[in-house]
């Protein structure tokens, strides 16, 4: 496919976060960009004001005829009535996967993959490299708070994508740097088995291009092999004797200060504005990517100060002296975790009240266990719902029978309508919500609600009055 010849292209699924970051590099490139969603989100309003045609009905009336590519997320069923369609009548069409393979092949990419840890390593990369001039282009997870959005445009030859693993995504991938931030099972619908999720990471690795580099986690079970044609770096938080490790971490008013050693350098009192332990871990994978491409070490530093984070991860959305709540995007037991100890970590000895809706029916019963021993983490649960996405209800599986096994004395499922006067009347001392559903649609009525009871305004992280 040459995609200089791609004149109108159709997104079906266009509201998605990988698929809105490819809508946006064509229209930004003045190709006409058009696409269906099921839902309307403050997203798709964006995409539209930017010059993008969506409709949100399935509905043949709506698609365009003349169109020269049909792309499609994997998140749309086969029987879709517009997917059919377009295949009946001998269109072009194509998976998102394979539209970032044939954006990417002939660029500088930097590729970062793992089950979490992802989306923030790729936006901290991507500003690093925006902010010392270096430039890129770059295709992110999450909206990336200083650009307010999830895709960054460039005026050189280098890429820097978040490679999804669900659906094998990221094996379309051919990256010159690759970084494996983490490994653990997910999306067992698609893969069946923890041990072929690893073996597809793996796999991953043997798509680096030869003379490129991993930049993988230390004590990560792979990669298993040795590499005849590529260098492998390792990184981790206190980490001595890695290729790239901090010393002297500590807690400075609710975020990480640290120094980041490597083989020849050391950038010292790197201070992150965004909180959590396990990003300042992710910034040391960024700055191994920095220093392979030469930037100077204090144009790290001070990109990693200003860095601003992504929604939805570790986001302080209210911060008074009596109340904090924090929102994340954490549907994993891994990231609940680590989140939860972030939280505790910098909060100590005050009441964690959780809020967690489940996503996916398959997750929740893959990993019921884990999920109820991560949140029991917090001391009070409040479950919504499963958000079932793109699945129907398996019998048996609900948010209920992670109720049983959560250790926290507090614990309970509310409907998601009933969320806020259920909190209304409770004493809040850290509030965090988590889940990657539309639990984010509670968001601002919980600020909201927040100050209506707090009588003394509420102010976010920065001070500033909401």
């Amino acid at each position: 496919m040459n995609l200089s010849n791609i004149h109108t292209i159709y997104f079906i699924g266009i509201g998605g976060i990988g698929m809105s970051g490819l809508a946006r590099y064509f229209n930004t490139h003045g190709v006409t960009v058009s696409g269906y969603d099921k839902t309307p989100s403050v997203l798709t309003e964006e995409m539209i004001a930017e010059g993008m045609s969506i409709h949100f009905e399935e509905d043949l009336s709506l698609i365009p005829k003349v169109v020269d590519l049909v792309v499609y997320t994997p998140a749309i069923p086969a029987d879709h009535e517009e997917l059919v369609y377009y295949r009946e009548h001998q269109y072009t069409v194509i998976k998102r996967s394979d539209l970032l393979e044939q954006l990417t092949a002939d660029l500088f990419t930097i590729a970062v993959a793992g089950t979490h840890g992802k989306t923030t390593t790729t936006s901290m990369i991507a500003h690093i490299l925006k902010y010392s001039g270096y430039d890129c282009t770059a295709f992110l997870g999450g909206i990336a708070a200083n650009y307010d959005s999830n895709f960054i445009v460039g005026k050189n030859k280098t890429v820097v994508v978040e490679a999804d693993e669900f659906d094998r995504s990221f094996l379309k991938l051919h990256p010159d740097i690759a970084v494996i931030t983490s490994c653990d099972a997910d999306h067992l619908d698609i893969y069946g088995t923890e041990a072929e999720v690893k073996n597809s990471f793996d796999e991953f690795t043997g798509k680096i291009k030869a003379g490129g580099t991993l930049i993988t986690k230390a004590a990560l079970s792979f990669p298993d092999r040795s590499f005849d044609d590529i260098k492998t770096l390792y990184y981790a938080l206190d980490g001595a004797d890695l290729d790239f490790y901090s010393t002297d971490t500590r807690i400075d008013q609710g975020t990480y200060v640290f120094n980041v050693v490597g083989k020849n350098f050391t950038i010292n009192d790197i201070h992150l504005s965004i909180a959590g332990r396990h990003n300042a871990e992710n910034a040391i994978a960024a700055v191994a990517v920095a220093s392979l491409l030469n930037i100077k070490p204090e144009q790290i530093r001070m990109a990693l100060h200003t860095f601003k984070g992504v929604k939805r991860r570790f986001q302080f959305m209210v911060r008074t002296i009596s109340t904090i709540f924090i929102d994340d995007y954490a549907h994993h037991p891994a990231e609940i975790a680590a989140f939860l100890n972030s939280v505790r970590e910098i909060f100590p000895g005050r009441k964690i009240t959780c809020v967690f809706q489940p996503h996916l029916y398959t997750r929740t019963r893959d990993f019921a266990a884990a999920f109820s021993e991560s949140l029991s983490l917090a001391d009070e649960v409040i479950l919504l719902p499963v958000y079932p996405a793109r699945e129907l209800p398996i019998a048996g599986v609900s948010s209920e029978m992670l109720l049983d096994k959560i250790k926290s004395p507090e614990k309970r499922v509310v409907r998601k309508q009933s969320l806020i006067s259920e909190l209304m009347h409770l004493p809040l001392e850290v509030l965090v919500t988590i889940g990657a559903g539309d639990i984010d649609q509670l968001v601002d009525p919980i600020v909201g609600m927040l100050e209506t009871r707090g009588g003394n305004g509420i102010h976010d992280k920065a001070g500033e009055k909401k």
